[in-house]
């Protein structure tokens, strides 16, 4: 066992998550008197304290990190080696210290204890015992551990059983072979991804990994998606995109689609004969989903759907929209939604939209390009009344609200992914650059910033897995979800922009990967719930838990 691991780690490992949950109790009584009314949430009065409102969602997925590392840890037992104890101390070190004296929720926000009238008295001597643990030569061991491990899935033993380690390793190489190669090129030349490639993958099984085998899938669960939704994103972030909305539809039709709907429809999914798209925003609503205008009125058996929708992914090259729209004109609210299975002829590159009633414009982004983004316009475009979902009117909203546990796993899979692809192109550069005689990984400050990400993509991956196990239990996760997706969506930022920053002048040429890596990273911290939204979400469950 190396000298730089702390002893009884796992020990101490315990007692980082016990003392920052401790803290979380604390700082939960103190939020709840200020945002509860007779026993009562306050939706008001949440609204009006969101910063230490989402300080305290912050707080908590800190806390839940640190259990799950620690849980990770105390499961693996003999193979918790250098590898895995190096980075995991580090980690605790960092996100203790951080609750203690500030929690940056953005690069202009800090939550701080002191804002709840709170000390860090019980986190203080914690920290102290894991000092010795973040010193400058952990942080430089780090990297040579990391070294030895590149081409390898992550730094660190993943934990996972026989049949998930293959797969992981399956869609690792197949990513390093026909992904990462060409994934610059597609992104500089904003072309769609090949759909060669989508034939490959659904070769593979990509969107019906989590679809039954008796609809054709293969029947695995949210942690496999999790596995493969990093791999395919350490390529290219629009690869390990492909499968969401795949996910949504699959999720929507399981749940809530009638048994002719699942028939017609759920093959095809899962072996991507049919490409779905997911068309719920619109321009002015956002987050707001129950304010969406876009109507569907019943003419006999069919729906005519006049509207605008917005920040529609894969639209055009997609064969069945999931539509969410107003079917009830009199309700201003989410009542009044209904989800529509809408099929709609393939698009090409001349003619992107040529179903009647239907057209559609791109968007223009700087990342995250492959399956392009788009604004579409309906004006009576007919959708079968036998494709309402279900079935039943005004169900669309709690239907779709169903989804956006998997989808923000899944997201939070993307973003680990987003920011291991940092990891591997800023320790490769940092590697083979010399200044001054030797390679740059050898200052300090490249250092640090290299271990971090390593520690801090750990962590993620933790809580990640952690969120999927709860779903393939059964249970509510949206708290878990939301915790998963807030810090992923952070850490890959961070990785993305340290990258940028070892790389120096030559991080800023478009043509260096690189600079796409930041790009892409900037989208996960918006779409699927922006930050806010998340952090919004966490803190009303925990609020609503405490009363």
């Amino acid at each position: 066992m190396s000298a730089l691991i702390l002893p009884d780690l796992t020990d101490l490992l315990t007692d980082s998550a016990d003392a920052a949950e401790a803290v979380v109790n604390e700082a939960k009584a103190a939020v709840s008197a200020r945002v509860t009314r007779d026993g009562r949430l306050d939706r008001g009065a949440l609204d009006r304290e969101q910063h230490v409102a989402h300080g305290l969602a912050w707080a908590a997925a800190y806390a839940q990190t640190l259990r799950q590392t620690q849980a990770w840890a105390r499961d693996l037992g003999a193979s918790f080696g250098e590898a895995e104890a190096l980075p995991a101390q580090l980690l605790a070190f960092e996100y203790l210290s951080q609750l203690a004296g500030g929690i940056p929720m953005n690069q202009g926000e800090m939550f701080r204890l002191t804002d709840l009238g709170l000390l860090d008295d019980r986190l203080r001597p914690v920290i102290d015992r894991l000092r010795p643990g973040a010193g400058q030569a952990v942080k430089s061991r780090i990297v040579e551990l990391l070294e030895t491990a590149r081409g390898r899935p992550s730094l660190e033993a993943s934990g996972l059983d026989a049949t998930l380690e293959m797969v992981r390793d399956q869609f690792q190489a197949f990513a390093r072979e026909k992904i990462s190669p060409f994934a610059h090129g597609w992104h500089l030349r904003d072309e769609l991804i090949p759909i060669e490639l989508l034939g490959e993958l659904a070769d593979l099984g990509v969107f019906g990994l989590t679809a039954p085998e008796a609809f054709g899938g293969s029947g695995l669960g949210k942690i496999a998606m999790c596995v493969v939704s990093e791999a395919l994103s350490r390529g290219w972030i629009g690869a390990g995109s492909l499968g969401t909305r795949s996910e949504i539809a699959a999720e929507l039709l399981l749940a809530h689609g009638t048994e002719d709907q699942k028939a017609r429809l759920l093959p095809g999914i899962a072996s991507g004969a049919i490409i779905p798209t997911a068309v719920f925003t619109e321009p002015e609503s956002g987050s707001d989903l129950g304010s969406l205008r876009t109507r569907a009125v019943r003419d006999g058996d069919t729906w005519r759907v006049s509207g605008a929708k917005t920040w529609i992914t894969h639209a055009a090259r997609a064969d069945l929209m999931t539509l969410l729209v107003r079917t009830n004109p009199t309700s201003k609210d989410h009542r009044g939604l209904s989800m529509l299975l809408a099929e709609k002829p393939r698009g090409t590159s001349a003619e992107p939209f040529p179903a009647p009633g239907m057209s559609g414009g791109e968007i223009g982004v700087i990342g995250y390009r492959g399956m392009k983004e788009y604004e579409l316009a309906f004006d009576g475009f007919a959708v079968p009344h036998a494709n309402l979902l279900g079935g039943v009117e005004g169900q669309g909203f709690s239907q779709l609200m169903a989804t956006f546990e998997s989808a923000r796993i899944q997201t939070a899979a993307r973003a680990i992914g987003v920011g291991q692809a940092a990891l591997d192109i800023a320790l490769d550069y940092a590697l083979a650059r010399k200044q001054f005689g030797q390679p740059i990984s050898d200052f300090p400050r490249v250092a640090n910033k290299l271990a971090m990400m390593a520690a801090e993509l750990l962590g993620a991956r933790r809580l990640a897995w952690f969120a999927a196990r709860a779903k393939d239990e059964g249970r509510r996760c949206d708290l878990e979800a939301g915790m998963a997706k807030l810090v992923a969506a952070r850490v890959a930022w961070a990785a993305a922009d340290n990258a940028v920053q070892i790389h120096g002048g030559t991080g800023f040429a478009v043509e260096q990967p690189v600079s796409r890596l930041l790009a892409d990273a900037r989208i996960l911290n918006i779409f699927e719930g922006a930050g806010e939204i998340q952090a919004q979400v966490i803190a009303r469950r925990l609020l609503e838990g405490a009363n």
